[in-house]
């Protein structure tokens, strides 16, 4: 166990061990199965963990210049990159970068797909099969007027050099929504199939959960190759790398009491350090705290910047917080780091991996220059 007094705060602090626990799960499914799993850098681009990372998978998805720069240069391979707008600017170095380009528009494959072509370049187009299982809208692309991927009404026929089809319609799902959305991608694209090479089914895979069964999804999978057994299969899941590997530690500064709620102000924000809690909206789980029951006193936790809305509650502590307490957030890895923001220029958290040894090793610190440099 992590002995968090040990821990600069605030700081996101990674367990290798815990890391290795899913990558071997993914192995598992990527053998199994007979797919190609890649790590989607949108979820965590935390590049100390690229060589670990590269050896239990099979590539690295991006979705800018400066992801798929991040892994040519410390990946270590060329990206599959997939962006809803290019730009004349960025599609150079895109194409630098990327061996393989997803395009989500016809428009946008019309205006950079000969470039991509003539660099060689394996060049897909994202579909909305419109279908998904996701229930917050914010996070759902398969919406009749999303913005995100080709309706079926409007690619009756593959324009010639596409060699790939890609759907992104899961988060943090299960194997029954996958099948589900096959059922009607093969439904609405299935006459394209016989076209293209490979089929990438996006992220939201969160093999890694306890709760998910991973053979039910090599069987989905198994199946899928069996109808079609000319494609490569793509996977590209983001959560499930570094689902659960880490925490977010923070400590109280303060405790304030109004209103008859009790909040424990700390060193982080919810707004900067942990925007999906707002977005999404959820409430983390907290080491040593449990959902409040009736009589328990009730804690909220609030930010340390100045929006109104920078807290989340309740919770109920096994030891009431006190000034000085650390206070660690569970599941702080993923779609968290890359989702920070320096606003109202408060603290940075560090960024710490535990290794497999049980060192603890600082890998970043943040200071003023990081908040200077940013602003001009």
């Amino acid at each position: 166990m992590v002995d968090f007094d040990k821990v600069p705060s605030p700081c996101f602090v990674l367990d290798e061990r815990l890391l290795c626990r899913n990558l071997a799960v993914i192995d598992k499914v990527r053998r199994a199965a007979g797919v190609e799993i890649i790590v989607a850098l949108k979820a965590c681009a935390m590049w100390r963990i690229f060589p670990l990372l590269r050896e239990h998978s099979d590539g690295a998805t991006a979705s800018s210049v400066a992801e798929a720069r991040l892994v040519l240069e410390e990946y270590g391979s060329r990206a599959h990159t997939y962006a809803p707008v290019y730009t004349e600017n960025d599609f150079p170095e895109i194409m630098r970068c990327s061996d393989h380009i997803t395009f989500n528009s016809l428009g946008q494959w019309e205006r950079f797909g000969a470039r991509a072509l003539l660099n060689g370049i394996s060049c897909g187009l994202r579909v909305n099969p419109a279908y998904s299982t996701v229930a917050t809208d914010l996070y759902n692309p398969a919406s009749p007027d999303s913005r995100l991927g080709i309706p079926a009404a409007d690619l009756p026929r593959l324009p010639e050099g596409v060699e790939g089809l890609h759907f992104h319609t899961l988060c943090e799902s299960r194997p029954a929504d996958l099948r589900a959305t096959l059922g009607a991608f093969e439904e609405r694209f299935g006459h394209l199939l016989p076209q293209v090479r490979w089929v990438n089914m996006g992220g939201g895979h969160l093999m890694t959960a306890e709760d998910y069964d991973e053979e039910e999804l090599i069987d989905i999978l198994r199946g899928f190759r069996a109808r079609y057994p000319h494609l490569r299969i793509i996977l590209e899941p983001g959560s499930a790398f570094t689902w659960r590997t880490g925490w977010l530690v923070a400590t109280v500064e303060d405790i304030v009491r109004n209103g008859g709620v009790n909040t424990a102000m700390l060193n982080v924000s919810f707004a900067c350090h942990m925007p999906d809690t707002l977005e999404m909206p959820y409430k983390p789980a907290i080491v040593g705290a449990h959902e409040p029951r009736p009589g328990e006193v009730r804690w909220r936790m609030g930010g340390n910047c100045c929006l109104a809305g920078d807290y989340k509650g309740d919770w109920a502590f096994d030891t009431e917080p006190s000034v000085g307490d650390r206070v660690v957030f569970e599941d702080m890895i993923h779609y968290t780091m890359v989702k920070t923001t320096m606003f109202n220029g408060v603290s940075h958290p560090s960024i710490a991996i535990v290794h497999e040894n049980g060192k603890l090793e600082v890998v970043k610190r943040f200071g003023y220059r990081d908040f200077r440099d940013r602003m001009s």
